[in-house]
């Protein structure tokens, strides 16, 4: 039988494929076996996992029966649903499966805290936002809000990868939740800056173009020193693994740390923005 290789970073519907055949092939069953546990054919099973057939609620369901996933964090139901709704953008998924077990991560942020350094009550105000915008609904924001919080304590774990962030001067100077809000969010970043494994860079406007970068940038080594590289556009994200296009990233933000203010003048940046907020 000729077994189609599967793309797991390619789209949201891709990652559900591949985790429903992986989830599948790790108890030994095959397609006919597991249609059987979920009243669906084994065709349809497989256009499924290789991303032919968009999964419906119904069989998200039905398969969370099938492997014992009811209840948990990780139904089938739940991806389906940020699949319908559109809550994570195209390669986001792969890529947070590589954060989990980076051993380096190098952020860059324009306008609002990196996601990784937010506090929850920041977050929750950008989600109820976009809540009110129409751009996402309220169980979007409630998922949004908690797989934040699964990201940040991923990073937890006895040996902490190191973090890399370069920030944007707007990140500070716009205003989100409110005074009590922002104040909060800059004390937690000064608190992350004092961390042993953290090293946080303000990149001041006076850099003017020689800014390397004019959206958000994510690049993660691994353990085996591969880096990959995701960015994100208002409504498109991409992962990218490839050296011939993601190493010219890395220079580029190695150029902008050396651009940027020393984590001690970036921390006193950022007490100064909390004296003019209060």
């Amino acid at each position: 039988m000729n077994r189609k290789e599967l793309r797991p970073d390619a789209s949201p519907q891709a990652a559900y494929g591949a985790r429903l055949r992986s989830l599948r092939e790790a108890r030994g069953w095959t397609q006919d076996e597991l249609g059987e546990r979920t009243d669906y054919s084994s065709v349809h099973i497989s256009a499924v996992e290789t991303g032919r057939k968009p999964p419906t609620l119904r069989f998200s369901r039905s398969a969370d029966r099938a492997f014992g996933l009811e209840g948990t964090a990780d139904t089938f139901e739940r991806e389906y649903r940020q699949i319908r709704q559109g809550s994570l953008l195209e390669g986001f998924p792969e890529y947070v499966k590589h954060e989990a077990r980076a051993v380096e991560l190098r952020l860059y942020e324009i306008g609002i805290i990196p996601g990784l350094l937010q506090t929850p009550e920041y977050a929750r105000v950008l989600a109820d936002s976009a809540v009110r915008r129409g751009a996402i609904t309220p169980e979007q924001a409630e998922d949004r809000v908690s797989f934040l919080a699964k990201r940040q304590a991923s990073l937890l774990r006895p040996r902490p990868p190191m973090i890399f962030v370069a920030m944007d001067e707007s990140c500070i100077r716009r205003t989100v939740g409110g005074a009590a809000v922002m104040d909060a969010q800059l004390a937690h970043l000064v608190e992350f800056a004092g961390l042993p494994n953290t090293l946080l860079q303000m990149v001041p406007y006076d850099i003017g173009e020689r800014r390397t970068f004019d959206l958000p940038v994510n690049l993660l080594t691994l353990s085996d020193r591969s880096v990959l590289c995701y960015a994100e556009s208002q409504a498109q994200g991409n992962l990218d693994r490839e050296s011939a296009s993601v190493e010219p990233m890395l220079t580029a933000y190695h150029q902008l740390q050396a651009e940027s203010l020393s984590q001690a003048a970036s921390v006193a940046m950022i007490q100064q923005a909390r004296k003019g907020k209060s």
